[in-house]
Order: structure tokens, then sequence, then C-alpha cells
């Protein structure tokens, strides 16, 4: 499940263009993989503060053994890392080092890990034992996904920084093979995966908890989530969540631990929410107007006409993400979203 897909941002310099398009990349790639999955929940561009200090993470998988951050880096040329753990890379036919993005992600997850730890007993309860190892216990790995065009030296490189490297195109096989779930009858016979489990309303639980630290996700403007969705979620209300506790954070926001009935409704307004970060704003496209525009339906499908001019304009637009023009409009209730056929992201269009 995608609870926060990534923004679509515009970069001034080439090299920020190209770092925001291996983000997409990588977004593209888990969406496709785990949009339907009911035990990964996928965060896409993530920020967040703790004790003082702000950390960004480019994307984080959560699934019920622990998490996997992923640093995404766009590398145009060759990469190679030395014994020392030191990176360099091709550029315009000249070499020049680089910061370790491994170095980077481990610093993100230390701050990470040291927020949960400190509200573990909110999310998870007091009554911890010896297979309820909180979160500290938890499979926690690291990921660099860079560019498919990249040449990886991996013959001189260390053998533990050569497994956290991988291109795009192979990160969900990486993630696999990290995560490695199985089907749940499956996994209760298989007495030899001794890895601790996160029960399903505690991941509801640290879901909502960490779009509720989210810095961009906070700024954005929620809209009223569709019941409907919880079925897609497969996550039940249980009597093993958390009993609901108020707390005051170092940013002064208060977050409430969800109750056994609240958790599904929590976790669809957690997905709710994501889904609506992508916003297009309509607009007449005879008169230029945008606010002014009553949506309608005819043969040709939805579209809307200008209070102002009369215009009709037609809400199948390009992609805002990939520019591709194969979308297709949807409606429910009174909210219309475009979806590419491409890319797969949904926009949800303003009217």
């Amino acid at each position: 499940m995608i609870i926060k897909d990534k923004a679509i941002k515009s970069g001034n310099s080439a090299q920020e263009k190209a770092g925001i398009k291996q983000e997409l990349d990588v977004a593209f790639y888990l969406r496709r993989a785990f949009k339907d999955h009911d035990q990964v929940f996928v965060f896409n561009d993530l920020k967040f503060r703790h004790n003082q200090e702000t950390a960004q993470i480019d994307h984080l998988v959560l699934y019920p053994y622990g998490f996997v951050l992923i640093e995404s880096k766009s590398i145009t040329g060759e990469v190679k890392v030395n014994a020392q753990e030191e990176w360099t890379r091709s550029y315009n036919g000249k070499w020049q080092g680089m910061p370790s993005p491994i170095k980077q992600v481990e610093l993100q997850q230390l701050l990470f890990r040291e927020m949960l730890l400190e509200y573990k007993a909110e999310m998870l309860g007091n009554n911890l034992g010896l297979m309820q190892e909180g979160f500290g216990g938890r499979c926690w790995d690291n990921l660099c996904a860079v560019s498919s065009n990249a040449i990886i030296d991996r013959e001189a490189m260390p053998n533990n920084i050569s497994k956290q490297i991988a291109k795009s195109e192979f990160l969900v096989e990486k993630l696999n093979s990290i995560m490695k779930l199985r089907n749940p009858v499956l996994r209760a016979i298989n007495v030899l995966d001794t890895r601790p489990k996160f029960k399903q309303s505690e991941m509801a639980t640290i879901c909502t908890f960490i779009l509720s630290q989210d810095v961009v996700e906070k700024a954005k403007n929620k809209v009223t989530p569709q019941p409907s969705r919880a079925e897609n979620l497969n996550i039940k209300a249980t009597n093993t969540s958390p009993i609901a506790d108020t707390l005051r954070l170092n940013n002064d926001a208060v977050w409430k631990a969800p109750t056994d009935k609240k958790l599904a409704t929590l976790v669809v307004a957690a997905v709710a929410a994501s889904d609506s970060v992508e916003t297009l704003q309509l607009t007449c496209k005879k008169c230029g107007l945008g606010p002014k525009l009553t949506a309608s339906y005819g043969k040709y499908g939805y579209y809307t006409v200008c209070d102002n001019c009369s215009g009709n304009t037609s809400m199948k637009q390009s992609c805002p993400s990939c520019k591709s023009k194969k979308t297709k409009v949807s409606k429910k209730r009174e909210s219309y979203t475009l979806n590419c056929q491409e890319c797969e992201v949904s926009t949800a269009l303003v009217i």
C-alpha cells in the first residue's frame, strides 16, 4: 500500500532535475510492486523533525518484520567505492569524490529510530514479551537506489556496500530478498523464521504516527477520506492495539495513538490524504479563469463549463507527472481524479 506518494517538484538546475527524476523512477517501481500489497506500506519523500534535528527519507518501507530506508541517487557515469567506503564517480570524463549515500541514509535511520523508540510504548503498548521487541529488535536495512544508466564497479567495492546498492529496476527484487514475506499459512509452519512480527493493528498505528510527523504532509490541506478505501487496506481493528494516549511532541503537535475502533478509519485517512497530495487546478481554455467552473458530463466525457464565458473545457489533461496523454478521468461523489495509464499516478482535479 502506498501511504504517501512522491510529490511532483520542479528543479532549476540539471542536477536537481536528474535527482527528482530518479526519485520518481524509484517511486514508480515501488508503486507497481506494492500498491495492492496488504503487508507492505510505502512512504515517499518523508521529512520529519526530532530532537531539534531534521531528516528527509527518500523512500521508507514498513513491513511486518521491520523497516527499509532507501536513498535515491542520480548517477550518470561510473561509480566506485574503495576499501575505506569512500565514493567517487565519473562526470563528463572526470573523476570526483561524492558523499556516501549509505552514510547519509544511516544517519536518517538513526534519527528515525530514536523518534520511534521514544514513543514505543504509545504505539506498541507496554507489555512487550520476548517475541515483541519494540523497534530496536526489528529488522533494519538501508539501500541506495542508483540510476539505471550508472556503471557500478562492484569488483573493487566492499561486499557490504555492494549488497546495499541496486539499480532502480532491480530494487523491488532486492527488497523482496530482504523482507522474505511468505504466505501467512506457510509462515505459521516455518519454525526457522524467528523474526518478531508487528501485528496488523500495530502497523496501522505506526503508519498514522509516521504520517503525522511528516513536515510536508502536515502543511498540506487534508480531504475527507472515502470509507470504501478501508476494504483495500485489509486492516481490521483488534483488541491488541495500544491504549489511546495524548503526546506533546517536540514540534508542539499533539498525536493520539488510535483506539481499536479508530484504527481502520485513521489509516484510511492517511491514505486519502496521501492520495490527494498531487492536485491540478483546472482553468477555462477560453478565458483562463479557474475558480468559476462547473463540472459536467457529456458525450466525450467529463468537462467543465465556465461561469464567466460559458466555454467548455475537457477535464482530460496530460499527466502532470510524466506528461503522457494516456489519461482517464474518474469521479467519486463530488471528486474528480486524473489517472495516468503510463506512470499510474493519480492527480486530484481542483475545480
